[in-house]
């Protein structure tokens, strides 16, 4: 992140701040838990396995505006424009959130995952990618990349990918848009736009790659305490989550499209250098001793330069934490009602038990995805389905089966019909059978259950791709004899001996697309000796090989063809030449 200051830290922040950028690198295996405290790292030369996503490096601290997004042509800050500069995203910018939003809708509807919890993070990471400066594709204009991560002020991360993402061979920077260090992008890279390749510097990707992290672990984001956590994985700092909150809450309020390039840039941002170089020098007692390379400070707090004391008072000091929110979407669409309204409990309160409205039991082949999914639905005492209540999947066995991102549960909320369909759910490796219990979060009541049968993959057909003699010797006989060596060939596929595939051999009168059995020649014989032209069933060995029978002549001279030929079509042609005995020597 570019480490560029308007002014000093806010007392108290420190603290917070120096905490945050000690923290090491997120490893890519894991989804983070909710720190109980905050913790300064010891240091070290690969990241740790609490360590946030962008690496803890510094972040901009501007806040949104007093005034919510207004109406179009009543915003104070650009007459006649569709609202506040502030709520105004760059379009490219805008359209990958959104985009990275609708993937996850289909591939984790559980999360429920936001675009606005995006664009907040992405306002505090790079400034919405340096106020949408990308190109068509979404690929930054330059790299926007954090300090380096050296020990001094920040975790200490030596390089994990010799360059190749942040340019640095000595250590690691957080890079692109959404700021990942090189070491968690290697995990949570994505391809967002389709266009082949994962890249940290294109907005798409780096969107797609964020929701994706702050869905793992079965999070449900519409649950405070799930959205916090995703949160704090990003940055372990409680100031940032209360900045990413705070522009959350603002952009949930209202936005807009602008062009690219032509977003607002966080205070203190330059345009000509390298992001990690702070423009702030001064020396100053009150600084803290990384820096102050642990946020990015900016007009939200307050006046540049204002005392301590100033900003204790200020009423713009800091957001507040978000109340839970009460509502959520399930397949239909519709909002749970909340604790505001007096004539119908919360949804959850009126449940009495799920009931399965799939197919109990449900069948894959490993390693492949189900086509049924659980789905459950919520009734009242009643009988009348209840919608916007929370239900939570669980897979419970050992096959290895998993929802998206190797979760094991996922919460989805029941639309108008009171059903919750399941995330799509992959078959592990392993055959066997598991559970999949749905439950009413927050309430013990009755679950529904469906049996999942994994298959054991069916061995594949035996293939070759290329059949070929073993011996380069040419194969001739006198009439009314036999051939003395034996054929043998080999068969691979892939480069790689070919075992058990079948082949078929026959004796042909050319070597035409559509080729008619020889009626003289060379001939096998069957077990009862009569003659044959034509061998079925015929199979490679172990090692892939095969050796014919012995091949007979009669009193016909010539070259003759031998053709064989696999079950998938890979064929292979063999001249035999038929000659008149020599004359006995005299």
């Amino acid at each position: 992140m570019a480490a560029q200051f308007g002014r000093r830290l806010r007392k108290g922040a420190a603290t917070t701040a120096v905490t945050a950028v000690a923290m090491a690198a997120l490893t890519a295996s894991q989804a983070p838990a909710l720190l109980g405290s905050e913790r300064h790292s010891a240091g070290g030369s690969q990241p740790a396995n609490d360590t946030p996503i962008d690496g803890g490096s510094p972040y901009h601290t501007d806040l949104p505006p007093l005034n919510s997004p207004g109406k179009p042509g009543t915003s104070p800050d650009l007459p006649g424009a569709k609202g506040p500069a502030e709520a105004g995203l760059p379009a490219t910018v805008l359209a990958a959130y959104k985009k990275a939003e609708s993937a996850l809708a289909s591939s984790n509807p559980g999360c429920n995952l936001p675009w606005e919890l995006l664009a907040a993070i992405g306002k505090v990471e790079s400034g919405q990618a340096r106020g949408g400066a990308v190109d068509t594709e979404g690929t930054t204009l330059r790299p926007i990349l954090g300090p380096q991560l050296n020990g001094k002020g920040f975790a200490r991360i030596t390089d994990t990918d010799d360059g190749a993402y942040d340019g640095d061979t000595t250590h690691d920077r957080a890079v692109g848009p959404m700021q990942f260090i090189p070491s968690t992008w290697a995990n949570w890279r994505s391809d967002g736009n389709g266009d082949g390749e994962m890249n940290p510097n294109n907005i798409y990707d780096a969107a797609l790659a964020a929701g994706r992290y702050l869905c793992a672990g079965g999070r449900d984001l519409s649950v405070q305490a799930d959205l916090d956590r995703a949160i704090l994985g990003y940055n372990h700092s409680r100031e940032y989550l209360r900045t990413v909150l705070s522009w959350f809450e603002y952009y949930k309020k209202g936005t807009h499209e602008v062009p690219d390039g032509t977003g607002v840039l966080p205070v203190g941002t330059g345009t000509d250098g390298d992001d990690d170089v702070p423009k702030d020098t001064g020396k100053d007692k009150d600084r803290p001793r990384d820096g102050g390379k642990g946020h990015r400070e900016g007009k939200g707090e307050g006046a540049p330069g204002a005392s301590p004391a100033e900003e204790e008072n200020s009423p713009r000091r800091s957001p507040g934490p978000v109340p839970p929110k009460t509502g959520g979407h399930g397949e239909g669409g519709t909002p749970t009602p909340g604790p505001g309204d007096p004539d119908q409990p919360a949804p959850a309160a009126r449940v009495t038990g799920l009931e399965r409205a799939a197919a109990r039991e449900l069948r894959a082949v490993a390693g492949e995805e189900f086509t049924e999914r659980p789905r459950a639905r919520a009734r009242d005492a009643a009988g009348t389905p209840v919608a916007g209540v929370r239900v939570q999947y669980e897979i419970r066995g050992e096959t290895g089966a998993r929802f998206p991102d190797k979760a094991v549960r996922a919460t989805v909320v029941t639309g108008s019909d009171g059903t919750s369909l399941a995330p799509k759910l992959l078959a592990g490796e392993k055959a066997g059978q598991f559970t999949v219990r749905a439950t009413v979060v927050g309430r013990d009541l009755r679950s529904a259950d469906f049996t999942a049968t994994v298959e054991a993959a069916p061995a594949p057909d035996p293939r070759a791709d290329a059949l070929a003699r073993t011996s380069d010797e040419p194969l001739k006989a006198d009439t009314d004899s036999a051939f003395a060596d034996p054929v043998e060939v080999g068969a691979t596929y892939e480069g790689k001996s070919a075992a058990g595939v079948p082949v078929t051999a026959a004796m042909l009168t050319s070597d035409s697309d559509q080729p008619v059995e020889n009626d003289k020649g060379p001939y096998f014989k069957d077990q009862n000796g009569r003659t044959v032209r034509t061998l079925e069933a015929l199979t490679t060995d172990a090692n892939g090989l095969l050796k014919l029978p012995k091949i007979f002549t009669d009193d016909h001279t010539g070259t003759f063809l031998l053709r064989l030929t696999t079950a998938d079509g890979t064929s292979l042609d063999i001249e035999l030449t038929v000659e008149e005995p020599a004359p006995p020597a005299q």
